[in-house]
């Protein structure tokens, strides 16, 4: 680990730059570039809000744009990782560098989106005059950081796999699918059985939501210990993730 962490720092600046493409291929050929970093969650809300109020849903606006901001960071990585290898085949065989660089940066350039998106949301949230949790402001660095390890450990498992098992893309849709259900995005976790609360915390990322919003908006965090239980699961699955892509990694090139 030690030596993975020493050998990004030495390619530090090959690490920036590839963030840096990453974020300028998402919004390659549009007129207002990388401000849709900003537009993009500011026209969500504005969406959200609209169809809340017609439709006259019961649930609460700022709970529900919470879940979705932390759910599209995860996803979007997950997503991006998949082609982070196989899509940079050039390199990959060209050139050496620890392979550990190409989904790292894919989640960074998206842990930028998150965090324009989170601004977004704290404006907004004080434009509808909702009470933030200051105090609990000190915290959230936390919360987002375990997150971006979790999402790290998945884009590493799943960006090597996708390299010898093409139909990864195919299964990881359907996967992140049920797992937004299995989520409390747009549900409160009280619908949840109490008997299965315990199995659903398995789900590391029902805990960081819980907690993020639990700090945000000053709500009851359910699970007692066996949450934070739950939020250590991030740092099992981020060191599974590099097991996982350290196996893998040696015959990337001989695959592609």
């Amino acid at each position: 680990m030690r030596r993975i962490i020493l050998e990004i720092y030495q390619r530090r600046e090959l690490l920036k730059g590839l963030v840096v493409r990453n974020l300028k291929i998402r919004y390659k050929g549009s007129v207002l570039g990388f401000f849709w970093s900003l537009l993009d969650p500011l026209f969500m809300m504005f969406i959200y809000l609209l169809f809340i109020r017609i439709m006259r849903f019961s649930i609460d606006l700022p709970y529900l744009l919470s879940g979705i901001i932390v759910w599209q960071f995860f996803v979007m990585c997950v997503n991006d990782s998949l082609g982070a290898i196989s899509g940079n085949t050039n390199l990959v065989k060209k050139i050496y560098f620890p392979r550990v660089i190409l989904p790292l940066s894919q989640v960074l350039a998206n842990l930028v989106n998150f965090l324009l998106s989170l601004a977004v949301l704290f404006v907004f949230l004080l434009f509808i005059r909702t009470d933030i949790q200051v105090a609990g402001l000190l915290i959230l660095p936390v919360i987002v950081f375990l997150e971006a390890i979790f999402c790290l450990g998945l884009a590493l498992a799943v960006s090597s796999i996708s390299v010898y098992f093409r139909d990864a893309y195919h299964i990881v849709g359907v996967l992140l699918m049920a797992w937004f259900f299995m989520t409390p995005i747009i549900y409160p976790t009280s619908l949840v059985p109490e008997r299965f609360f315990s199995l659903y915390l398995l789900n590391p990322l029902s805990s960081i939501l819980i907690v993020f919003r639990g700090i945000l908006f000053g709500t009851a965090m359910p699970g007692g210990p066996l949450l934070f239980v739950s939020l250590g699961f991030c740092v099992v699955l981020f060191a599974v993730g590099i097991v996982i892509f350290a196996k893998l990694e040696p015959y990337f090139a001989d695959v592609l």
